[in-house]
């Protein structure tokens, strides 16, 4: 009987259905095709009769009962194959551990355990609730036990539903690091001479090799040779091969370095050779595979005529219907991430401009726009004329349009985009970025109900705002800074962390009333709980909003040092409970920011750094910092000590003994050979101010 599916069967599924063709019409009419009747029947069939086995043996009874199993089974896979609907109703009914008893049944006919293997693998194509049904009922030890049945159309069926059950990532992981037999198997697949058995193995090593130590004991084993011998063989094997080729070789320096030097670099160059092949699928695949090398190893890979072609054979894939289509634009993601030269070849193949008229040309419906705007945040994230071709009129409209997308995926990609393209602060100053277009539905993303959305909008935020310094009224009068605010105190880390990080850009050269606006809506109170959160990485994003809080105008040290010094004590237990470097950083340089105030708040800080009830035994923490092998925070503390002994000041002399009492100068004087040139500078300066002082008579 056919595939009762709408769509007819699936690839995988029309080839588990070919042996399948119904022997009897008139059978299979007779007997009743609902689930529930089917369902029973076959557990029925699986029972045995009065104390003998149900197999193919045992007389004519015996026979017909095992055919009756053969026919219902055949029935139950017709029904389920492509049918996502049919497969959820059988598994409501139990009936995949009747299936896989047929599986285990050591007299089971042939006919009935391909239809038995067929039947699993159709349940566990596409459906995880399927894939744990097969699993629970032990199919995986059956199906594999089944391989070396004699009967080749058991091996088929058994390699294939196999195959159909590693496609997911439930299924178990194939040891082959530390079990020898399982090694010595899975090399007995790969030198089988059934095609869909060593498709098999290549499946297995893809969907279990994600380890280095995995990675070395199959090129120990001489695994990445055997599967470019089978390049020879069908489509379906040779793109199986190429896709365990890339789980090998991926993100393994040593394993692509052995692979490109293989046979006298014929290997590799057989995968070069596959980027021309005339399947999309294959031509995709062995891109990927040459990705992965050219990443694991750069110094391999250094052909840039290679790497051009790659560019241009992605952008034709983008072209191709399906999952290859979808898969091409994050191929060239992948290919072109973080390299400058990569992106000015993929700018020169008018990369852009062919996605972009692929998203002009086609709605926003598919996956592949979201692949596509993701390849061009990727080609806008260094390039200046890249996010100049981006943002001509059509394609700024579709950007816009995907903001207001109804898919998570799309608006996130599309905020991606955004975050990239305000680098530039050319098309911010050119008005490209305009508060109508974009930065007002950017804000209206900061409520969105995906956290994904609200994390990638704070992205773009952030960007916009360092970049819109001279009209940041924009960013205070869209309604941003309340629900930054609020996002600051979210229970996610993420938000908090880029809610904190956008204030501290929009707070950057920001005028003093809209400094006050800010802190309104923000309290020091709450600035005081972010500096202390539970996230390093928080503090040190709200140390840098103080800073650029501070920084500026002569009043703002007020910010710091009022409400009793809420600001100033939250920092101390920050900087003396010994934090992340970045933090210590950040905090140094707000304190050396109060320290070029006046005398009030150079005593404030010289409290913290050098109290005078200090405990004798333990180090002070200003030469802890300047001891540090983090160049910027020696920097940072270094601006701190010479704000606060500038000379002529009142109380110069006094907090020059203080610190030489903490042993900060004596640690000044011997960092004056610092490798760092930006310390050396500070360090003579500090080193002169203490003669200055003693020269007037402060010491």
């Amino acid at each position: 009987m056919p595939a009762t599916a709408s769509g007819g069967a699936r690839p995988e599924e029309a080839a588990a259905a070919s042996p399948s063709a119904s022997s009897s019409p008139t059978a299979s009419y007779c007997m009743g095709t609902r689930p529930e009747e089917l369902t029973a029947r076959l557990a029925a069939e699986g029972r045995p009769v009065g104390g003998g086995r149900s197999g193919g043996g045992g007389g004519g009874g015996g026979e017909e009962r095992e055919h009756e199993r053969v026919r219902t089974l055949r029935e139950i896979k017709n029904q389920i194959i492509g049918n996502r609907t049919k497969k959820l109703q059988y598994l409501r009914l139990g009936a995949v551990p009747a299936v896989v008893a047929a599986l285990a049944e050591p007299a089971a006919s042939p006919a009935a355990l391909v239809q038995a293997a067929a039947a699993a693998g159709s349940f566990a194509c596409g459906v995880d609730d399927g894939v744990r049904a097969v699993l629970a009922a032990g199919a995986v030890a059956h199906l594999t036990r089944l391989l070396a049945h004699p009967d080749e159309k058991v091996v088929d069926a058994s390699a294939r539903a196999l195959r159909m059950i590693y496609q997911s990532k439930l299924a178990p992981k194939f040891d082959v690091n530390n079990n020898e037999k399982n090694m010595e198997f899975l090399l007995t697949l790969l030198n089988s001479e059934n095609e869909n058995v060593t498709e098999l193995a290549a499946n297995i090593i893809s969907h279990s090799c994600d380890s280095t130590t995995e990675q070395f004991a199959l090129c120990a084993a001489g695994v990445p040779q055997r599967l470019v011998n089978h390049f020879g063989g069908s489509m379906n094997l040779r793109d199986a091969c190429l896709d365990s080729l890339t789980a090998i070789i991926r993100n393994n320096w040593e394993v692509a370095s052995r692979f490109a030097l293989l046979d006298h670099g014929k290997a590799l160059r057989s995968i070069v050779a596959l980027i021309h092949d005339r399947s999309p699928r294959t031509r995709l695949l062995a891109c990927l595979c040459l990705i992965a090398l050219s990443h694991a190893s750069p110094c391999h890979f250094q052909d840039r005529q290679i790497k051009t072609k790659l560019i241009l054979v992605l952008l034709e894939l983008i072209e191709e219907p399906g999952h290859v289509g979808d898969d091409a634009p994050l191929a060239l993601t992948t290919l072109i991430k973080d390299s400058v030269e990569l992106q000015k070849q993929a700018l020169s193949t008018n990369a852009v401009q062919k996605l972009s008229n692929h998203l002009i040309e086609n709605s926003l419906e598919s996956r592949r726009s979201v692949t596509i705007l993701l390849a061009l945040a990727e080609l806008c994230s260094k390039l200046e004329e890249s996010r100049s071709q981006l943002m001509s009129v059509q394609a700024s409209t579709l950007i816009l349009d995907a903001l207001k997308h109804a898919s998570s995926d799309i608006r996130v990609a599309a905020c991606s985009c955004l975050k990239n393209i305000s680098r530039s602060s050319k098309v911010l100053s050119a008005g490209k970025l305009s508060c109508d277009t974009f930065i007002a539905p950017l804000v209206q993303l900061l409520y969105d109900s995906s956290t994904s959305v609200q994390v990638a909008a704070l992205g773009a935020i952030c960007n916009i705002a360092v970049n819109l310094t001279p009209r940041k009224s924009i960013l205070l009068h869209s309604g941003a800074v309340s629900q930054l605010v609020h996002l600051s105190k979210s229970m996610d880390p993420t938000l908090r962390l880029k809610a904190v990080w956008a204030l501290r850009n929009i707070m950057f050269l920001l005028n003093p009333k809209d400094k006050d606006f800010i802190l309104k809506e923000l309290t020091l109170s709450t600035l005081s709980s972010l500096i202390c959160d539970s996230e390093h990485f928080v503090q040190e994003q709200t140390l840098a909003l103080v800073h650029n809080l501070v920084d500026g105008y002569a009043n703002s040290v007020n910010y710091v040092i009022g409400e009793d010094g809420m600001i100033l004590n939250a920092i101390s237990r920050q900087l003396n409970n010994a934090p992340a470097p970045g933090v210590c950083i950040q905090g140094m340089f707000v304190l050396a920011n109060v320290a070029a105030g006046g005398e009030l708040n150079k005593e404030a800080v010289m409290n913290i750094l050098v109290p005078r009830r200090a405990d004798r035994i333990k180090q002070s923490l200003v030469v802890n910092f300047l001891q540090s092998k983090d160049k910027q925070l020696r920097v940072a503390t270094l601006w701190c000590v010479l704000n606060l002994i500038y000379p002529k000041c009142e109380a110069s002399s006094v907090r020059v003994v203080r610190l030489q009492n903490a042993g900060v100068i004596s640690q000044v004087k011997g960092m004056i050979n610092d490798p760092c040139l930006d310390c050396k500078l500070r360090v003579r300066m500090v080193l002169e101010h203490c003669l200055d002082n003693a020269d007037d008579g402060f010491m």
